[in-house]
């Protein structure tokens, strides 16, 4: 079997409260040395929210995600002698620390900062060239030791990151029913019907409490419909990955060609998905999911249109450089259709914007 089709699990705890940082030093008592790996402001907040932790070594990655910081980090890590790594930040500093724990051969504990992406609860992780565009997606050896989920410190961090985070655990009922559509679901392996239900009620939970959710944050309120959101970001989503590998699709791969375009280096993971979903679903002709969530998609701040990511150069080369990557033979467009060419996310790409144009003129 292949290396990247094994079923994996979620980390081993899953820890999730008021003030769940300040548990970190009973819960990690079992380690003799660990070591965090996390950014700047991401470490600022876990100081804020932490209390009194212990004098722990602490590694700064240098914010792209590469195999180059991640070998580096390694060989420090290594020096310290490090017997468990906790990632503290967002979805890169967590796939920082995965590869990083990989090359060592020792457990990771993850403090995700931002509501920004799964990657605190996922077995794989997301790699970058030092440039920002992307490589290659990396399945790692084993799963996380914990995940420490502290909604006080989340409350406090970029709304940005909040916004972009629901977006990207919207894509994974739209990714996963594009590649299984047409099919019998009775006749499914039983984790793909699981991966499937899993994902349907991510997507029925961030329909129902994204909006009373986004006022809460925006008035630092801790309500059940937070919890929930946050809990369906980082868990319930993760869980759809875990089983099954072939969960990505359309929405991802043209994040992944958007990188090529220096413009939207700045704009957050999940944003750039949230645009990639909507082209997708042009693409599959579902034209009435979009009109029904452009609404959704303008109350909320998510990418709906070309002119929002900012690029400078011709649209349509732009257009064509991103599609090609998104369809090439390494890209996940593919698990929809092998034989969806580049010209045809192009077009998918006009219809949207033509969609828009008919919604709101």
């Amino acid at each position: 079997m292949e290396f990247e089709k094994l079923v994996r699990g979620e980390p081993g705890q899953y820890v999730a409260s008021s003030g769940a940082i300040k548990e970190l030093p009973a819960r990690l008592v079992i380690f003799k040395q660990p070591v965090i790996v996390t950014g700047q402001k991401s470490y600022a907040a876990f100081v804020k929210h932490g209390g009194n932790q212990p004098n722990w070594p602490v590694l700064f990655y240098d914010q792209t995600a590469s195999h180059e910081d991640m070998n580096r980090l390694a060989e420090k890590a290594k020096s310290l002698g490090a017997d468990v790594l906790i990632g503290v930040g967002g979805g890169k500093v967590m796939d920082t620390t995965k590869g990083i724990a990989d090359r060592l051969g020792i457990e990771a504990v993850f403090v995700p900062t931002l509501v920004s992406t799964c990657a605190c609860s996922t077995p794989l992780l997301v790699a970058y060239h030092p440039d920002h565009t992307f490589k290659s997606i990396d399945y790692c050896q084993r799963s996380g030791f914990m995940t420490v989920v502290d909604y006080d410190l989340l409350l406090d961090s970029p709304r940005e990151f909040f916004i972009s985070g629901i977006s990207d655990t919207l894509a994974k009922w739209y990714e996963l029913e594009a590649i299984h559509r047409g099919k019998n679901r009775a006749d499914l392996p039983a984790l793909v019907q699981l991966a499937l239900a899993t994902a349907k009620v991510s997507l029925d939970i961030l329909l129902q409490d994204t909006e009373t959710a986004v006022a809460d944050f925006d008035q630092n309120k801790l309500s059940p419909a937070f919890q929930r959101i946050v809990d369906t970001t980082f868990a319930i989503a993760a869980n759809v990955g875990c089983q099954t590998s072939d969960y990505v699709s359309g929405a991802h791969a043209l994040h992944n060609g958007l990188t090529l375009l220096h413009e939207t280096h700045s704009i957050a993971h999940g944003l750039k998905v949230s645009y990639g979903i909507l082209v997708q679903l042009c693409l599959t002709g579902d034209r009435d999911e979009v009109r029904k969530l452009l609404p959704f998609y303008q109350k909320n701040g998510y990418i709906y249109s070309w002119k929002q990511l900012g690029v400078t150069e011709d649209k349509a080369a732009a257009m064509q450089k991103v599609a090609e990557f998104a369809t090439s033979s390494k890209e996940s467009y593919i698990n929809i259709d092998q034989n969806i060419q580049t010209q045809d996310v192009v077009k998918a790409m006009l219809t949207l914007e033509s969609l828009v144009e008919e919604v709101y003129g």
